[in-house]
């Protein structure tokens, strides 16, 4: 019986991961993807920077007149820096992002309605 069980865990379990893989939740520019609602955010490294870009079910959401700031945590060491509106769908720092491998970026972005977004990010 444990067997069967486990089985059947196994099956619900890889079809539940099947849907979420075909959500579309991939990376156009090669950064990381995570999900907040219907809005699907892509963390790139640009040199220094950082863009961060917005979609919709696939479809660019508009960043103009949003604002917002990225903290990175490196260790111990927390650096904050504001994100911009940056073309259609994009917000993106001016400053030294410091997104080294293994820290974590918060996103918290306020778009033209008011609306704040907090998104997560875990750097590689």
């Amino acid at each position: 019986m444990k067997k069967l069980t486990t089985l059947a865990a196994l099956i619900m379990t890889a079809s539940i991961a099947g849907t979420a893989l075909a959500h579309g939740d991939r990376a156009e520019f090669d950064g990381i993807v995570q999900s907040v609602g219907n809005l699907q955010f892509e963390l790139v490294k640009k040199n220094s920077a950082a863009i961060i870009f917005v979609q919709n079910h696939g479809k660019k959401f508009s960043t103009v007149g949003a604002r917002g700031t990225l903290t990175v945590m490196n260790g111990t060491v927390k650096t904050e820096v504001p994100l911009q509106p940056s073309g259609d769908n994009a917000m993106e720092t001016n400053g030294d992002a410091k997104l080294a491998p293994g820290a974590k970026a918060i996103a918290a972005i306020t778009f033209a309605d008011n609306k704040t977004v907090t998104v997560n990010f875990s750097v590689k």
